[in-house]
């Protein structure tokens, strides 16, 4: 897909950003704690395609270390390259405030999404035993980092 469009997030993509996550996840975010992420001055980004919302990211910096909240692309669009898109994007944002390292987690059996990190340059560096919660099931996280001035720009 080439029309595609990043920009921040706004009180007005809040809608369709929250309908996004409740189709791509079985135990989404809510509207509320996703504009709370955006208030709180998180850097909250989505993405357009063909004048369709399609992705969203969250992010969190401070003191030199970036975090990966969230980053969703809605069902039909996944498979086109747009999550890699979304996360090369958070990249050139942490390593434009000189950011040293970006951390995230993903779901352990979410191989698809891990093998993504890892060819953009992340490395496995942990786990969080029990990290996702849906109901009652519980699964752990893999916590995953990119040492930004070390890293290779893919």
């Amino acid at each position: 897909m080439d029309a595609v469009q990043i920009r921040p997030m706004c009180e007005a993509d809040l809608e369709a950003v929250a309908l996004i996550e409740s189709r791509s996840y079985r135990f989404p975010w809510s509207k509320r704690l996703l504009g709370s992420c955006l208030h709180a001055g998180y850097y909250c980004c989505v993405m357009e395609a063909a004048g369709q919302l399609c992705g969203y990211a969250i992010l969190t910096h401070a003191a030199g270390e970036a975090h990966v909240l969230n980053v969703c692309v809605a069902p039909e669009f996944q498979g086109k390259g747009l999550g890699r898109r979304l996360l090369k994007h958070l990249i050139g944002f942490c390593r434009y405030w000189n950011d040293e390292v970006l951390i995230l987690e993903v779901r352990k059996s979410n191989q698809v999404a891990k093998n993504l990190y890892a060819s953009l340059g992340f490395e496995t560096i942990g786990t969080r035993r029990d990290y996702y919660r849906d109901g009652t099931h519980r699964e752990d996280a893999i916590v995953m980092r990119m040492r930004l001035r070390d890293a290779v720009k893919k």
